[in-house]
């Protein structure tokens, strides 16, 4: 059996689940070809820029702009619209998928991106592709671009992401309540005290970590500031370089400061709590790790959806304010 598990590079977190699926096949040692592909890859540069860096762009600097494209796409007044110029333009623009997709004709597609599962649907109703195409939905809401004609099962994070498919005529079958899959290593125990060492902070004291996602966005010097001279902090930058030189330079008394990481789980293992970003694949690891989360600078639309899911369930806490945060984790801490 041939297996294509495909994504669109744009953030770290539709990426990280087709990681997470590709690595549990190979470590199960299941006995296919499994391949691992960017629908991004050679696509038009234009193209790839609106996904990757316009992407990054707009989440930090017009975040109002993306609450208003995200409304209007999914307005069902629109919709006919907004998914026919999506279409033409996914087709123009991804032709090297497209012929990836033909050559390998893989008996199953997984898909971490709604990108992928659009233009592998297209090719299947057009009998140019006979996969079975299962699509992997990364947050907690339904937006109308995750459903495709074509699509044979959604795997989703909750029930309440099930009725969002139902509502949006989806059959029953086709969906499976399953969870955002995350590395094994965030349901792994781990000794705090060896990880602690290792990091250089006290096992002893109460510790918050500060990480909002692939690029470092929302008032973390601010948070840092504040929280320091009580408690323990790890605060991940990530790609923003400047504000981890920065924040590096104030030299702070026990407060670590990462760019980049690769061992998030760890950073977990030895938190009380986080201050994040309510990103879908962030949440399902934080749930994984059991830790209690407060979440700030929801991206609009898909993200202050999963912080709305969440509170049905009683899960995290949406401060608002830095005055809310420096409560809510000093009533934490008691």
């Amino acid at each position: 059996m041939k297996i294509l598990i495909t994504y669109a590079s744009a953030g770290a977190g539709h990426y990280k689940v087709a990681e997470s699926v590709y690595g549990y096949l190979k470590e199960h040692h299941f006995p296919h070809e499994i391949k691992l592909v960017d629908v991004l890859d050679g696509t038009n540069a234009l193209f790839r820029w609106f996904y990757t860096f316009g992407y990054s762009w707009v989440i930090t600097k017009a975040r109002h702009s993306w609450w208003l494209a995200y409304w209007i796409t999914n307005w069902r007044f629109l919709r006919p619209i907004s998914r026919a110029i999506a279409t033409f333009l996914n087709d123009i623009n991804t032709d090297r998928f497209l012929k990836i997709l033909v050559h390998e004709d893989p008996d199953v597609i997984i898909s971490t991106h709604f990108l992928c599962s659009e233009i592998a649907s297209t090719f299947k109703n057009a009998h140019k592709i006979h996969s079975r195409i299962i699509t992997i939905i990364t947050d907690f809401g339904v937006h109308q671009f995750w459903v495709t004609e074509g699509v044979d099962l959604y795997i989703v994070a909750s029930e309440f992401t099930k009725e969002q498919l139902l509502k949006e005529g989806v059959e029953a079958e086709k969906i499976s309540v399953l969870g955002i899959p995350v590395r094994h290593k965030f349901f792994q125990q781990y000794d705090r005290t060896h990880l602690a060492q290792k990091i250089g902070l006290s096992e002893k004291k109460f510790t918050v970590l500060v990480m909002t996602g692939s690029f470092g966005i929302g008032p973390l010097e601010d948070i840092v500031e504040r929280l320091s001279p009580h408690v323990q902090v790890i605060v991940v930058c990530a790609s923003n370089t400047e504000l981890y030189w920065h924040l590096l330079a104030k030299g702070y008394e026990d407060v670590k400061v990462f760019g980049f990481v690769d061992n998030p789980h760890e950073l977990m293992a030895i938190s009380d709590l986080i201050i994040t970003k309510p990103g879908g694949v962030t949440i399902a690891e934080i749930l994984a790790m059991e830790i209690v989360p407060l979440f700030i600078t929801p991206i609009p639309g898909q993200e202050t959806i999963n912080v709305a899911v969440l509170r049905k369930y009683g899960i995290g806490f949406m401060p608002g304010s830095l005055e809310n945060i420096t409560r809510m984790v000093f009533n934490l801490k008691k």
